[in-house]
């Protein structure tokens, strides 16, 4: 409420953080109030107001602002509309098409997808004083531009739509994976991706690549309690219980792929959907059909390349040819700033019996890896030489 009605960033957050700052002074002698999350806002709304009154100088918006914030006045246009979950309104109007798409899916994932500057920088593969950097800019190009945060009217969308499936997905990747920390998966983030997935196809039934998206991250999730033991440790995609994954939600994730399949307008959610398909069909993970996938990532290569996908790519031809033909693909991309490239290669090395340069590839997937857990189970694959990686869906 804050950014819209201020129309500047940098002064909702430090007027939010501000509230929190004296809820943490006061509840603990007070109580925790009937409706802590008015108080904060309330308190957020003051602060604002007091730090417009301590400035010298204020332009139109800002005196605008001032009176909204102290009036308790939120614009009209920004309470009605379509959208009926504010957090995928903001995102958005986040995801404004004067920002650079990259910039838009940063901002959002730092403002609303509750990921820090660090976890943002690793899902762009960019170090994070760069990511900082450019969260700067953007903000600042927000503030001078005078770019309004409201919501966008449907004839908008199409060009703000694939930023926001962006954000979501990324949300839901770190919630799965979680870049760093103790913990292999973030549940809370898994859920509020795949609940602001269903909104998203709500709001653009007609749209496949929505569709696609909501049932990948259905399909993925389906597997989330069986990616670890009790203890915590990872399980491959080939040694998980498959009776245990979750049929409901496989079935509501490959119904969408047949719906997407019947739209026939292709794109990267639907294919990696219809990847995870195949994966939740095979009752064995010996009765996988590994050429489906790997015809699927040839679709998936000719609409939208990356080197990520290649490397799955390579996982799965490593199952149809072999480690030899799996691992010349692998070399060639030269991704020797991502841990899951060397864990891969290790893979195939160690298939290979090219036990010293599997252990070099090891060695270096664990000095690029901040996940514990994924840490220690590169190390014992480093110690144990047992149980072959599986890269990206043996993840």
């Amino acid at each position: 409420m804050l950014v819209r009605v201020c129309g500047d960033i940098d002064t909702a957050e430090e007027a939010v953080q501000d509230a929190f700052v004296e809820a943490l002074e006061r509840w603990p002698t007070t109580g925790v109030p009937p409706s802590p999350a008015g108080w904060i806002v309330t308190t957020a709304r003051n602060r604002a107001v007091d730090r417009y009154r301590r400035e010298s100088v204020r332009d139109e918006r800002h005196a605008e602002a001032e009176r909204r914030l102290a009036r308790d006045e939120v614009p009209d246009e920004l309470e009605d509309g379509p959208m009926r979950d504010d957090q995928l309104r903001l995102i958005f109007t986040c995801c404004h098409p004067a920002l650079a798409t990259s910039a838009q899916v940063a901002l959002t994932l730092r403002l609303l997808g509750g990921l820090t500057t660090a976890e943002i920088a690793r899902a762009f593969l960019v170090p994070e004083a760069t990511m900082a950097q450019r969260l700067v800019r953007a903000k600042g190009k927000i503030r001078d531009a005078r770019i309004p945060y409201r919501v966008p009217e449907p004839k908008e969308r199409p060009e703000r739509l694939r930023a926001v499936m962006a954000v979501i997905y990324l949300v839901f990747n770190e919630g799965y994976t979680a870049s760093s920390g103790d913990r292999l998966v973030r549940d809370d983030l898994c859920r509020e991706a795949i609940r602001l997935g269903r909104l998203l196809v709500e709001l653009v039934p007609d749209e496949p690549e929505a569709a696609g998206l909501l049932a990948l991250m259905l399909l993925i999730d389906a597997r989330r309690a069986t990616r670890t033991t009790r203890d915590g440790a990872l399980v491959l995609l080939a040694d998980q219980d498959r009776s245990a994954w979750d049929h409901a939600l496989i079935d509501e994730g490959q119904t969408l792929v047949r719906r997407c399949l019947q739209l026939n307008r292709p794109g990267p959610y639907q294919i990696q959907a219809a990847i995870n398909a195949v994966h939740s069909s095979a009752a064995r993970a010996e009765d996988t059909d590994w050429r489906q996938i790997v015809a699927l990532y040839d679709l998936h290569q000719s609409i939208a390349p990356s080197p990520i996908v290649q490397l799955n790519r390579a996982v799965a031809v490593a199952e149809v040819e072999g480690p030899a033909a799996a691992l010349a693909l692998v070399d060639a991309l030269g991704l020797d700033a991502q841990h899951r490239w060397h864990a891969v290669r290790a893979d195939l090395l160690r298939r290979l019996d090219r036990r010293a340069e599997a252990i070099a590839a090891y060695d270096a997937a664990i000095a690029l890896s901040a996940n514990a857990t994924e840490r220690a189970f590169l190390e014992k694959m480093r110690a144990l030489g047992s149980d072959p990686l599986g890269g990206a869906q043996g993840l």
